[in-house]
């Protein structure tokens, strides 16, 4: 079976994979304080019942990096891949600097490069609200990057002395009748607009309709609020992503180990 390992800033996704189905999916804290030694226990814990014998693992976070991938090998037996512009990353990276593309952009790319027609636009919840875009060539040109809800709620909280901190929730209206609600109105109704706006300009900068998809634990609450809805919400788009990277620089080593063979 095959596990995806999506490092985040606030948590760690695991999405463990059966040929083509995703059959568990586990979050983890992003803990950097953790050991080597504890995070084996948990990856011991958590597939004590499965056969693991392949890893792909995409990271933001370079002080679990490594740390997470040789638990990965210590326990399981198997080389981890770490996704980087140094692998196949299955779509063309057409950006000013490729090696700038963080791991999780590149996943989401080539999920939607497999998954979707183009061009297609990903929207990603997470700590940042991010978009990623494949253009009608099959082609990651790049994206936008802004803070995420629970980034702003924080934001707003640390830096003013009197605004409380909240959970993100609905938001009834769009005038808050109280600070709580004007807060929420703000963040959540606010990211619905600067969504729709932006996916505006993306698209005349592409040059016609582009596929919306969204993923990342917010997208159907900020779903509410959009005037352009998405057209598909895909939780799992990461952990897909990295599963089809996983396959297609698998089928590379294997073709260079058959040329070497004849």
């Amino acid at each position: 079976m095959l596990l995806t390992a999506d490092i985040g800033n606030t948590s760690i996704t695991l999405g463990l994979f059966e040929e083509d189905a995703l059959v568990e999916e586990y979050r983890l804290a992003s803990d950097k304080d953790l050991s080597l030694e504890e995070y084996e226990v948990l990856l011991k814990t958590l597939f004590k019942d499965f056969k693991v014998d392949g890893c792909i693992i995409s990271s933001v976070v370079e002080e679990l990096t490594q740390k997470f991938k040789t638990a990965v090998d210590n326990v399981f037996k198997t080389g981890a891949i770490i996704l980087s512009t140094d692998i196949n990353t299955g779509v063309t990276i057409a950006l000013d600097n490729p090696e700038e593309a963080g791991a999780d952009r590149i996943a989401n790319a080539a999920g939607a490069y497999v998954l979707y027609k183009h061009p297609v636009i990903v929207v990603d919840f997470g700590t940042a609200t991010t978009f990623d875009i494949v253009n009608s060539k099959g082609e990651f040109v790049g994206g936008i990057i802004a803070p995420g809800l629970n980034l702003q709620l924080k934001a707003l909280n640390k830096f003013t002395s009197k605004l409380p901190r909240i959970e993100v929730a609905l938001s009834s209206f769009a005038i808050g009748h109280n600070t709580s609600d004007a807060i929420l109105s703000g963040v959540l109704r606010g990211s619905a607009a600067m969504i729709d706006g932006l996916i505006e300009q993306c698209e005349k900068e592409l040059g016609g309709k582009a596929v919306i998809v969204a993923t990342g634990g917010y997208s159907g609450l900020v779903a509410n609020y959009l005037k352009r809805h998405f057209d598909f919400i895909n939780p799992t788009l990461t952990l897909e992503g990295l599963r089809y990277l996983y396959q297609i620089n698998k089928l590379d080593v294997v073709s260079e180990l058959e040329k070497v063979a004849h």
